[in-house]
């Protein structure tokens, strides 16, 4: 855990950093500077670049976790993997430019009713595909090569101070909404041109291939994870972008700027578990390697409990403070309330299962991650066709609670029955405990007429009264071993 332990520290400061600035951005300036339906392209535009940038990387970011380790040789240049990596990337981005561009007309079409904006910026999603896909092949490179913090510093601080810069240009009115746009296109493929200058400036970029060192053992253990990982990359970011596409595309982009605002605020759960999880992958990809199960079960579980802690924590304190979330937001947004506590609920589970999808696409059966990713976005598709119409944004929410509760299910069934990895425990069931009480207290806490007062106050009060219990219980030694660091700094005791 001591490389985990120490990149999560500094991954989660900028992760952090970076939610800070985020909240600036899609709490503040987005729902005050910008309409609903400019709110709405941008996340549209970003959610189908996203979309094809996962397709277009081949399924070769799953082959760079799991197979990199068998090209890892420093004085061999690594026998030239970002090479390949770049080559298979460039055929993926023809690939999924064309088909982007042959959708055009059903998107189009879908679009001439309640989205027309987006038709206006359809070509503008083209290069957003091509920089997200070299982000994804720069920053899994990073990964294994120990470095998971560099991409997560430059996507989640500079970035976001960037999109900053650009909101307040809007706001002061230096620029126009079509300017906007196009600096915020720039902002967005930004992190992708650093990690490049980043490899060159510290001699990491090795493109030649060393294509004799892939022996046809080798190839056809390459192509067998590509394939299954364009299934499991493409399904997972399916997942994840789908029900804004589908809400744009039923309910219009309008609709869709409100889900999102309020869908960012029911994933800032989920930022501890997207650190932990790129820096825990390499590692378990490694043990796996050698067999070591019992330092795969280790993470597993330690994980799991220190994850639930903050998460746990993150959602009592955004649901304790609700009424204070759309003082903030506006009345414009309200339609989106449950949106937050659905989407909130539903990345506990991610949270409680931890890094569980990382053991299995890095196990002998990740095959089967695959699988149950397609099900799981064939769960979310048909769920939201069956509940947006019902139940309008909220709708998407309950899909998305649905879909992640069965399909964690799935995953902690499919550990438990192949390696008795099991990562829960009674602490889970205190932390549930001790999580309903300090809500449940902070109820009777009386609003404060200045809704900062009221936030200060009342997430302190819930923040004493988890925080206590859940150090004196010691629900996670990983944190309580933590806090004690601290504690012995400040009070300058030597262990």
């Amino acid at each position: 855990m001591g490389i985990i332990r120490k990149q999560s520290i500094s991954g989660t400061i900028y992760s952090y950093l970076g939610v800070i600035l985020g909240f600036v951005i899609m709490g503040i300036l987005f729902p005050r500077v910008l309409s609903t339906k400019e709110v709405g392209l941008l996340r549209v535009m970003v959610s189908y670049a996203t979309l094809f940038a996962q397709f277009a990387g081949l399924g070769f970011g799953a082959v760079t976790i799991k197979i990199f380790p068998h090209f890892r040789d420093a004085a061999r240049k690594h026998h030239g993997f970002l090479g390949i990596a770049l080559m298979v990337a460039l055929a993926g981005f023809l690939i999924a430019a064309a088909v982007y561009l042959l959708l055009r007309p059903y998107l189009v079409e879908q679009s001439l009713e309640k989205s027309e904006l987006f038709i206006t910026y359809f070509y503008y999603v083209v290069p957003l595909i091509f920089f997200t896909l070299l982000f994804n092949v720069f920053d899994n490179y990073y990964r294994v090569l120990y470095n998971a913090v560099k991409g997560i510093y430059y996507k989640e601080v500079i970035q976001r101070a960037a999109t900053l810069v650009v909101i307040l240009l809007f706001y002061f009115k230096t620029i126009n909404f079509h300017q906007l746009v196009i600096l915020y296109v720039l902002v967005l493929i930004s992190p992708s041109l650093m990690l490049l200058v980043s490899l060159i400036r510290s001699k990491q970029l090795f493109l030649k291939p060393d294509l004799k060192f892939i022996t046809p053992d080798l190839r056809k253990q390459m192509i067998n994870v590509g394939f299954f990982g364009i299934l499991a990359s493409f399904s997972g970011v399916l997942v994840m972008n789908i029900d804004i596409l589908m809400v744009n595309n039923m309910l219009g982009l309008s609709a869709a700027g409100i889900y999102a605002i309020t869908f960012y605020f029911g994933t800032l759960i989920l930022v501890p578990l997207r650190t932990m999880g790129k820096i825990s992958s390499v590692i378990i990809s490694d043990a796996w390697k050698i067999n070591d199960k019992e330092t795969i079960n280790d993470i597993y579980r330690r994980s799991s409990i220190s994850l639930s802690v903050v998460g746990v924590l993150l959602f009592i304190g955004i649901w304790g403070n609700i009424d204070n979330v759309f003082h903030i937001l506006g009345d414009k947004y309200l339609p989106g309330r449950m949106v937050i506590f659905f989407i909130g609920m539903a990345n506990l589970f991610d949270i409680a299962v931890g890094i569980s999808s990382h053991i299995i696409v890095n196990s002998k059966y990740y095959r089967s991650l695959s699988y149950f990713l397609l099900v799981f976005a064939v769960i979310l598709v048909v769920s939201n066709l069956l509940l947006i119409p019902v139940f309008g944004l909220v709708g998407a929410a309950i899909a998305s609670f649905i879909s992640k509760f069965l399909y964690n299910s799935i995953k902690f069934v499919f550990l438990y029955r192949k390696f008795r990895f099991q990562p829960l425990s009674y602490h889970h069931i205190l932390l549930i405990l001790i999580a309903i009480l300090a809500y449940w207290i902070s109820t009777f806490i009386p609003t404060f007429s200045n809704y900062i007062v009221d936030i200060i106050i009342r997430s302190g009060i819930i923040f004493i009264l988890f925080a206590v219990p859940v150090y004196y219980f010691r629900i996670s030694e990983d944190i309580n071993q933590r806090v004690d660091v601290i504690f012995k700094k400040i009070t300058g005791r030597q262990s």
